[in-house]
């Protein structure tokens, strides 16, 4: 999505829940963006495709911080329409930059490049999925509460 166009979002969310997950997706797109130089560099000096190691899984990471965060600040929360736009926004970002990474596997000729589209594109979807979990959260504070606490309400 571009850490660029995070942080003005990140300084503008009217809690802290906005402010910890904007801040952390932009040093995770800021992350990407050095880890794409490293291969152009690497590229450029005639090298194939290195192989690179994303480490944990820092997108989950994100999620239960989120998730955390939000339980601390219980239900009287709510979003202005400028930061729910901004959240739409982030969506629509990391879901085109899911959709392109998934592309760019099919073009892969390097397994090591596949192998870190792959690892792109579901940190990416992760980003979508816990921006619309905060949505949620915005939105309806109280219902956000009865997913997180009953993810499951079928009996089974």
């Amino acid at each position: 999505m571009g850490s660029n166009a995070i942080l003005p979002q990140a300084k503008a969310a009217t809690n802290e829940a906005g402010r910890k997950l904007l801040q952390s997706l932009a040093e995770e797109e800021n992350n990407h963006r050095q880890t794409f130089e490293g291969i152009y560099n690497a590229i450029r000096q005639g090298r194939d495709w290195p192989h690179i190691d994303l480490g944990t899984d820092r997108a989950v990471d994100i999620r239960d911080t989120l998730v955390r965060t939000c339980q601390a600040l219980g239900v009287s929360v709510g979003g202005t329409s400028s930061e729910l736009d901004a959240v739409n926004l982030a969506i629509d970002k990391e879901k085109k930059s899911y959709d392109f990474y998934e592309k760019q596997v099919s073009h892969a000729i390097y397994d090591t490049e596949k192998s870190f589209y792959e690892a792109l594109a579901r940190e990416e979807r992760e980003h979508e999925l816990t921006l619309l979990d905060y949505y949620d959260y915005l939105t309806d504070p109280a219902g956000w509460f009865v997913k997180a606490e009953h993810p499951s309400l079928d009996g089974g």
